[in-house]
């Protein structure tokens, strides 16, 4: 039986109104999506003004995304049991909050913090955006033509995101990326207060003990791969926040065994498909943060390019990667889901190796802006397909949660994807005493780093996904 959307249900919603809903939904959803890229043509300013690391330099990005990954189901789950409108406006006053604390910060331990508590606000964010989408627009083609709006937002906020970022670190500052997010906060928590409809409460558990041992044990896990970097291996630190990430996560499980509503129904992963589908994401995740975040190195700290400049450059990855998924629905019918998938692994992979053999003085049109067409081809013709692969098949009960893995898969998989590429910059050595060109060298090996990622990625798609199972295997 269908439940008809809350304008259907007694309280009539006139289009105007559907069109504002449908403005706020989407701003949000722009903002979260604009902030995770427009961060990055501001590292290198970053790192000078306040004195990061290299190591360091990336908790900037995985403070963020391990916040947001490893909340993101219990944040489902609370909007599910409290309201989604409630979680909604929560979600962009920690947001809002933390990005006034991110454009005052004075320390790298600031900085960082106030990046974690707006991963926090995006967990509670981002899945009552499209929870609200559906509760507000009737199924059929009104609602598949807010989805379309909602999944474009997606591809116009990253290159938003990057060349916005290079422009007011090249102008202005850096700092102000995250100040413009203060007034579009508040119109967006008042207009929400006035325009969306609250959604019924639901009898339901909070899996708080799931959720925060997973995300401890990942953030521990992630801080001794790249400690390491710095440190060693043999650091007890290092050590210490090893064993204590692994035991987390172990507990975790034990923990989703036993809990009566777990936030990661392991039952997911009972089917190699989808198993595969989640692993695959994480390793194509893992190469492709490696990519923007030390890209963006290579284009200002090594060619010597302006932030806007910066921005500007990855037009070639965000321009065709935007086309790209607006082809994948007609491709997959033409060519099917699983060779869709691995040819645009294929071409991504063909593009990273090609970008890794960067020097410190290639050309930028042949030896950065042609790989990165075929990055961006590769990643909009594979990220469509894997989601479609990790959701396929499951039980009515399970949509949603397999949905939201796919999300942490998304940010977790980058988190711990980075932080190995860090470790491989920090170990690789040069015979060169130019800082520009050992910089060179450091970034074209994590992208051949990064290339194996994507390699990987594309064996667990042809073993588990393109390899036709057994008849008798088929549930």
């Amino acid at each position: 039986m269908k439940i008809p959307p809350l304008a259907h249900r007694g309280l009539a919603i006139s289009s105007s109104n559907l069109a504002a809903v449908l403005a706020i939904i989407i701003t949000s959803y722009l903002m979260l999506v604009v902030d995770i890229s427009i961060v990055l043509t501001g590292l290198p300013k970053i790192q000078a003004e306040l004195q990061f690391s290299s190591a360091s330099l990336s908790w900037v990005q995985n403070a963020y995304t391990l916040a947001f990954g490893g909340l993101l189901l219990l944040g489902a789950r609370a909007g599910d049991i409290l309201g989604r409108r409630r979680m909604f406006m929560m979600g962009l006053a920690l947001f809002t909050t933390a990005s006034l604390a991110i454009g005052v910060a004075r320390s790298p331990a600031w900085l960082l913090g106030a990046r974690a508590i707006q991963g926090v606000g995006a967990a509670v964010l981002a899945p009552s955006t499209l929870a609200l989408l559906s509760t507000h627009f009737s199924e059929g083609p009104e609602r598949t033509r807010a989805l379309a709006y909602y999944s474009a937002a997606a591809g116009v906020g990253a290159s938003l995101g990057l060349v916005l970022g290079g422009l007011v670190a090249d102008l202005i500052s850096w700092r102000v990326g995250f100040f413009i997010n203060l007034p579009i906060g508040l119109t967006l928590m008042w207009g929400a207060r006035r325009y969306l409809a609250e959604t019924p409460r639901r009898a339901g558990q909070l899996d708080v003990i799931g959720a925060v041992s997973s995300t401890l044990g990942m953030t521990a896990l992630v801080y001794a791969i790249v400690r390491s970097a710095e440190s060693g291996w043999g650091d007890g630190l290092t050590e210490a926040s090893f064993v204590i990430g692994i035991a987390l996560l172990a507990f975790f499980i034990f923990n989703e065994l036993r809990a009566t509503q777990p936030i990661l129904p392991l039952r997911l992963f009972a089917s190699r498909e989808r198993a595969g589908a989640y692993a695959a994401r994480m390793l194509f995740l893992g190469g492709m943060v490696g990519f923007w975040f030390f890209t963006t190195q290579y284009l200002q700290s090594v060619l010597g390019y302006r932030p806007l400049q910066a921005g500007l450059a990855f037009l070639p990855t965000t321009v065709p990667n935007f086309a790209m998924a607006m082809m994948v629905p007609m491709l997959t019918r033409k060519y099917g889901n699983a060779r869709l998938l691995a040819a645009g692994l294929a071409i991504a992979i063909a593009g990273m190796a090609w970008l890794a053999q960067v020097t410190a003085h290639s050309p930028y049109l042949t030896s950065v802006a042609l790989p990165m067409i075929l990055i961006g081809i590769g990643q909009g013709a594979a990220l469509g397909p894997l989601t479609v692969t990790a959701v396929a098949g499951v039980t009515e009960e399970d949509t949603g949660a397999a949905s939201g893995v796919v999300n942490v898969a998304h940010q977790l998989g980058g988190s711990l994807g980075l932080s190995v590429l860090v470790v491989v910059s920090a170990f690789t050595t040069s015979n060169t005493s130019d800082a520009t060109e050992h910089l060179a060298n450091r970034i074209a090996n994590t992208l051949t780093a990064s290339t194996v990622m994507l390699l990987i990625s594309l064996v667990l798609v042809l073993v588990f996904i393109a390899r036709p199972q057994p008849q008798s295997q088929v549930r």
